[in-house]
C-alpha cells in the first residue's frame, strides 16, 4: 500500500468511529467535559487508606506510639486532596449542569464530601477491627491478626467495600463501584457497595461469594466460598428496561451461617442462628434458628 492508501484507510475509518459516537446513546454528552475519575489515582487512594486503617500492618512506614496524631493529620491532608478531585469528577459525569448549579458548588460539594468522608473513618476502622477479629476466631488456621490482615481476602474485599458503601451513603456517583470492583477483580469477591454489611462479618476463602446492592447483613454473619445474595427475576418498566432500585435482595439476621455454594434469591429472610448448608438453593424465608440442608 502507498501512504496515500494509508492515510485514506485512517480517515476513514476515523470518520466511521466520529460518526458512531454522534448516534449513540453511550457516547458522553456534550457538557461531560471533565475527565472521568482516575483508575490509578482511586489505586492511590485505596493503597494509603489502607496504610491509614491498619497502621504498622499495611504500609511501609512504622510509626511511634506519640506521633500517630501528627501521622494521620499527613496522611488525611493526602487523602482529602486526592479524594475531592476524583469526586469532583464523579459528580461533574453523573450531572448536567443547571443554572442554579456551578462548577464551583461542585467543587465545594466535594471538599464536603471529603471531609465527611474522612471523619467517617474512625467508624470504618471499629467495623473493620470487627471483621478481623471475626476472620480469626473463624479459622483454626488463622495464627494471628497480622496473618489476617495480610493475606486473608475478606479484609481486603472489607476494606474496600467498606470504604465504598460510606461514599455511597455521601452521594458520590460512580467511584463507589469502581472501588467495588477493584476488590472483586484482586479477590474474586463480589460486594455492591449499596449492600449493608454489620459487626463481625467474615467471609471463608471468599472465591466466587456475590452479595447483590440491596442485600442486608446482620452482625456476626459467617458465609463461605461460593453463595451468592442475590435477586430473582426482576419486573420491567413499559420500556422493556430493569425497575432500578428496588428491594431485590435477601436480609441475612445475626449469626447466621451459610455454607459453600449456597444460593439464596430475592427478598427473603433467613433468620437469626440459622445455619444454611452447602449447595442449597434458598427463595422462600429462613425460620430463626432453623438448619437448612440439601436432601
Amino acid at each position: 500500500m502507498t501512504p496515500k492508501d494509508i492515510s485514506f484507510s485512517i480517515k476513514k475509518a476515523a470518520d466511521a468511529l466520529v460518526s458512531e459516537l454522534k448516534n449513540t446513546s453511550v457516547a458522553r454528552h456534550p457538557l461531560q467535559k471533565d475527565s472521568m475519575p482516575s483508575l490509578n489515582e482511586l489505586k492511590h487512594v485505596m493503597s494509603l487508606l489502607k496504610c491509614i486503617l491498619f497502621p504498622g500492618y499495611l504500609g511501609d512506614v512504622s510509626i511511634r506510639e506519640d506521633l500517630m496524631e501528627s501521622y494521620y493529620e499527613l496522611e488525611f491532608e493526602k487523602l482529602f486532596d486526592l479524594l475531592r478531585e476524583q469526586v469532583k469528577r464523579g459528580f461533574m459525569y453523573d450531572r448536567i449542569l443547571s443554572q442554579k448549579e456551578t462548577v464551583a458548588s461542585i467543587v465545594e460539594q466535594s471538599e464536603q464530601v471529603a471531609l465527611q468522608f474522612i471523619q467517617g473513618l474512625p467508624e470504618i476502622k471499629q467495623l473493620l477491627n470487627t471483621d478481623v477479629i471475626a476472620a480469626y476466631n473463624g479459622d483454626p488456621a488463622a495464627r494471628n491478626f497480622g496473618e489476617v490482615i495480610y493475606c486473608y481476602p475478606v479484609i481486603s474485599a472489607l476494606i474496600h467495600h467498606r470504604v465504598a458503601h460510606l461514599l455511597l451513603e455521601l452521594g458520590v456517583p460512580l467511584i463507589p463501584r469502581i472501588i467495588s470492583e477493584m476488590a472483586h477483580s484482586e479477590t474474586g469477591i463480589d460486594i455492591h457497595p449499596g449492600a449493608s454489611i454489620g459487626r463481625y462479618f467474615t467471609i471463608d476463602h471468599g472465591t466466587g461469594v456475590v452479595i447483590g446492592e440491596t442485600s442486608i447483613i446482620g452482625n456476626n454473619v459467617k458465609i463461605y466460598q461460593g453463595v451468592t445474595l442475590g435477586a430473582k427475576s426482576f419486573p420491567l418498566d413499559e420500556n422493556g428496561q430493569p425497575v432500578k432500585g428496588i428491594l431485590r435482595h435477601p436480609i441475612v439476621e445475626d449469626d447466621v451461617i451459610i455454607y459453600a455454594n449456597a444460593t439464596v434469591l430475592g427478598r427473603v429472610t433467613i433468620g437469626k442462628g440459622a445455619v444454611v448448608g452447602a449447595n442449597v438453593s434458598i427463595t422462600e424465608d429462613v425460620a430463626r434458628g432453623l438448619k437448612v440442608q440439601k436432601s
